[in-house]
């Protein structure tokens, strides 16, 4: 098959900030095109962000349901392939319901959905319509988060033990929502980010990265989650406790209010044998530490890493990766899982170059959001994953 895979996408039109970064890494690797939208609930708002980005007045939607039965209704070789939805999380569930059944595959934000009810009827429909759904935990796209990960699957640390996984923030430590900044309003608001404010929006990317390089999925938690700011609806700031299944016990903490911190996402695992460190901060950098040897640093794109961790770089080692390229790199294995399709060849289960998370990473994720709210109502009772 010679042409890029045809997108459109839901949400990101003018004064959106997602929206460009999932713009900017589905075409760093010049595979895939977009070629509609239907870029914002303002129908003239939509089609100005679509002229932004020089696409033809026919193809800029004034609403996703117009988009989707749009294109529906163009030929082949015409219509988009998928459908990427960068909305708040009130708006993820519709689009992908009514993409999916008019038979276009969809590739989403997270978190998945509004509630868990949510996903698990999303988990339903995407597998009646036989269609591919992945959601962008972009931090699993980092070349040394697949080192890590590749690191625990072989044994090399042993039975894990503890997991710390942290997300802190500093930007909500004062009520920004009230100034009308965008981002803030939405994601301090219960209708429209869900259940959960902090946990959701940063601490469902801990939960996220923790399952995905140690393999283990989380059974139980102890959960006390907070609303410092005053009049703040949500909370922005989560502590919790948390039991694998397997015994490993873990410890997760994120944060919107600690003053200071940027995007400070790092997680450290320890097993029998030895333990791995990495920081989002520095993300060409994976610390792996041994009872009996001196800790080892590893770097990006140096031969002695995984074929995973080598195939996820782009550059030559010392030079600069991080979010956009992880970014780009769930696109790319979202693009050749499309392509396969279409091609109609079947890839092995664990193709390294289909490394995207799927619906059941978000199933995961909202009921890890569901229980920790559960958990923290009842004075942080241990409370189990509903999935």
């Amino acid at each position: 098959m010679s042409r890029k895979i045809r997108y459109g996408m839901v949400g990101g039109g003018r004064g959106a900030f997602i929206g460009a970064v999932h713009r900017i890494a589905a075409a760093m690797d010049q595979q895939i095109e977009l070629v509609c939208g239907a870029f914002s609930s303002d129908p003239q708002r939509s089609r100005d962000s679509g002229a932004d980005f020089f696409l033809p007045p026919g193809r800029c939607y004034g609403s996703f349901e117009e988009m989707i039965q749009r294109e529906a209704g163009l030929p082949a070789d015409r219509r988009m392939d998928f459908v990427s939805i960068v909305t708040p999380n009130h708006m993820h569930f519709p689009p992908a319901k009514m993409a999916l059944e008019h038979g276009f595959h969809v590739l989403s934000d997270k978190p998945a959905t509004f509630s868990l009810a949510e996903a698990k009827a999303l988990a339903g429909i995407i597998k009646k319509s036989g269609r591919l759904y992945g959601l962008t935990h972009n931090y699993t796209g980092y070349p040394l988060v697949k080192q890590a990960r590749e690191m625990v699957a072989s044994g090399q640390l042993g039975k894990i033990r503890k997991v710390v996984a942290e997300y802190p923030q500093g930007w909500l430590a004062t009520r920004l929502e009230a100034s009308g900044q965008k981002q803030a309003g939405w994601r301090t608001d219960p209708k429209r980010s869900g259940a959960a404010g902090c946990i959701g929006d940063i601490g469902t990317h801990a939960e996220n990265l923790a399952e995905y390089i140690t393999g283990l999925q989380i059974s139980e938690l102890a959960a006390d989650i907070t609303t410092f700011v005053k009049g703040r609806k949500l909370d922005d700031d989560g502590n919790v406790l948390l039991r694998f299944k397997g015994g490993a016990k873990g410890v997760l903490h994120s944060s919107q209010i600690s003053v200071g911190e940027e995007n400070n996402l790092n997680i450290r695992v320890y097993g029998e044998k030895g333990g791995l460190e990495w920081h989002q901060k520095e993300p060409n950098t994976l610390l792996v530490k041994w009872l009996d040897q001196p800790m080892q640093v590893f770097r990006t794109a140096n031969g002695y890493l995984c074929p995973a961790a080598l195939a996820a770089g782009r550059t030559p080692p010392a030079h600069p990766e991080g979010y956009l390229e992880a970014f780009a790199n769930l696109y790319k294995a979202f693009a050749n899982h499309i392509r396969a399709v279409l091609e109609g060849r079947r890839p092995a289960k664990n193709d390294p170059s289909l490394d995207y998370p799927r619906i059941e990473d978000g199933v995961r994720g909202m009921a890890f959001i569901e229980a920790v709210v559960a958990s923290s109502k009842r004075n942080a009772a241990w409370t189990k994953l509903a999935v």
